[in-house]
């Protein structure tokens, strides 16, 4: 794929700012002193839904409200993050949404969706029977459907690595968790649109290793996807399009255990009283990893969100990862 241009990035920057403001970027000491450099965590749980998805979700729904006038509503399918931001978006933009989750889904994550207006249905014993359900929904009822990678989902998450680039210090990596790559993917739009050598490092789930795998080989890879603490990170089949610009543009990948996702978990509440997500706390996570390697560098890390239910939560303080 393409990535956006500075122009479609700043033209995405306006429209999200009638909406929201920049989430910030802070250098934590605990952290600082903790992986032994330098970081500027960006905080995109401080978005109005607690995730990233926001950014894209607005664009993309707004763009489709643009291209077809008389469009009603819009159809996602997700376990969270990405329903909260459609179901915001087009509640802000006019539009109705379904919102496909499957069953047993996380009961805070449904009834944050249901509380942007959504109509919810929950249909399918996994994601992708999920996913297969809602585009018939879709199809059913004239509704678009608004899939978890697309190019107007990268111009919208782009929106934040600009934020990141320009109110940090000059960068040496930033490390970003890949769950379908619309976030990894937009960083590097930004990172290329404003000139930068910023090595991007991208971080997955051990238990869920098909990006790695498919960036180890160069070719589509699919994986089991076993991760049980950080559902945003669940990926079974990478997005082709998205691996293409991961190709070209990632440094390198790093996969970090549940073990490792729940220490940065953890550290992130005790060092900045931050909530995290599994997947929002995977960029710390890989960090934390190759910390050895980071003396004397300076480094962003994405939060992506903190959008973690409170039985989980409890277990990971509590250092028992048993489900």
């Amino acid at each position: 794929m393409t990535l956006p241009s500075l122009t479609q990035i700043l033209e995405a920057q306006a429209l999200l700012y009638r909406f929201m403001p920049p989430t910030p970027q802070y250098s934590w000491p605990l952290i600082n002193e903790r992986l032994g450099t330098e970081a500027w965590i960006k905080h995109e749980n401080h978005t109005p839904v607690g995730a990233f998805k926001l950014r894209g979700a607005l664009v993309y729904v707004d763009w489709l409200k643009k291209a077809q006038p008389s469009l009603e509503g819009v159809v996602a399918a997700t376990r969270g993050n990405h329903g909260q931001g459609v179901g915001m978006a087009a509640r802000l933009l006019g539009l109705k949404a379904v919102i496909v989750v499957p069953q047993g889904n996380s009961i805070e994550k449904n009834r944050a969706m249901i509380a942007q207006g959504v109509e919810l249905v929950e249909h399918g014993h996994d994601f992708q029977e999920s996913l297969e359900f809602a585009r018939t929904l879709a199809a059913q009822r004239g509704f678009a459907m608004v899939d978890s990678f697309h190019e107007r989902l990268v111009m919208g998450t782009a929106t934040y690595a600009l934020e990141l680039f320009e109110a940090a210090p000059p960068l040496d990596a930033v490390y970003v968790p890949i769950g379908l790559g619309s976030s990894i993917c937009g960083v590097a739009a930004a990172r290329n649109a404003l000139g930068l050598s910023t090595q991007i490092v991208g971080v997955v789930a051990a238990e869920s290793p098909s990006y790695s795998l498919s960036f180890q080989q160069h070719k589509v890879v699919e994986a089991p996807s076993l991760t049980l603490i950080a559902d945003g990170l669940a990926c079974r089949t990478p997005n082709p399009s998205a691996m293409v610009a991961i190709w070209e543009n990632i440094n390198h990948i790093v996969e970090i255990s549940e073990a490792e996702i729940a220490e940065a978990m953890r550290a992130l509440y005790q060092d900045t009283h931050n909530l995290a997500e599994g997947a929002g706390a995977a960029g710390l996570g890989g960090a934390l990893k190759e910390s050895s390697l980071l003396r004397d560098k300076r480094i962003g890390i994405v939060l992506t969100g903190g959008n973690v239910d409170a039985p989980v939560f409890a277990k990971v303080l509590a250092g028992d990862l048993r489900h």
